[in-house]
């Protein structure tokens, strides 16, 4: 009788991490079961907490994997996309869509799901928000520089402009769903014609102010 190839750890961790996400993105996080993600990966409940040591350390572990996956999705459509700040900026965004329609289950966990668990749940999604966050505020950054109008604006602007280009992104994820004709590099190009567009405007000398 032959022996089973024994699977590697690692392998089997990603294994199991595939059919997490699905499952917790299917019935969140409380009713999602151990017994359902051991039975759907092909091992015994033991062994999920063996390799990853609880139901929140299996969580923590997909939305880590999920968020990474992201970031370095942006980072490298980013750093390929020229020298330019607003078309690093631009490749970044679309393969942030990109990957949030290709890979709805992992946004589900990332997006919806996660902001409302456990404190280290919580702490882990801020880490990831961070690194994008800075990632863009970076490019945003290089863009007010290489206008020559960096006196007019700051850090603080463009840690201003960031947060509220990532809020928007986050946001146009769920008009996403209910739009699935748009494209991610659509959709970019909305965002990016509202946001650059009026970023540069500033940098122009215009400015919005109440009347009275």
């Amino acid at each position: 009788m032959a022996r089973r190839k024994r699977v590697p750890r690692q392998v089997r961790e990603q294994q199991i991490m595939d059919v997490a996400v699905a499952v917790f993105a299917k019935r969140g996080y409380h009713a999602a079961s151990v017994d359902e993600i051991a039975e759907l990966a092909g091992i015994s409940k033991p062994m999920v907490y063996l390799y990853l040591d609880s139901k929140e350390g299996l969580f923590l572990a997909c939305l880590r994997r999920e968020a990474e996956r992201l970031v370095a999705a942006f980072q490298e459509a980013a750093r390929g996309a020229g020298a330019a700040p607003e078309l690093r900026l631009y490749a970044g965004l679309s393969a942030f869509f990109a990957f949030v329609a290709a890979h709805r289950d992992s946004w589900v966990v990332l997006h919806r799901q996660a902001s409302e668990l456990t404190e280290a749940i919580a702490a882990a999604v801020a880490e990831a928000r961070r690194a994008v966050m800075s990632e863009v505020a970076g490019l945003i950054r290089d863009g007010i520089t290489e206008s020559g109008r960096g006196a007019r604006l700051g850090g603080q602007d463009a840690d201003f402009v960031a947060h509220a280009l990532v809020g928007a992104a986050d946001s146009l994820t769920d008009w996403m769903e209910h739009h699935p004709g748009q494209s991610p590099e659509a959709v970019t190009l909305r965002l990016m014609n509202m946001v650059w567009v009026g970023m540069r405007d500033v940098l122009d000398g215009e400015a919005w102010l109440p009347e009275g």
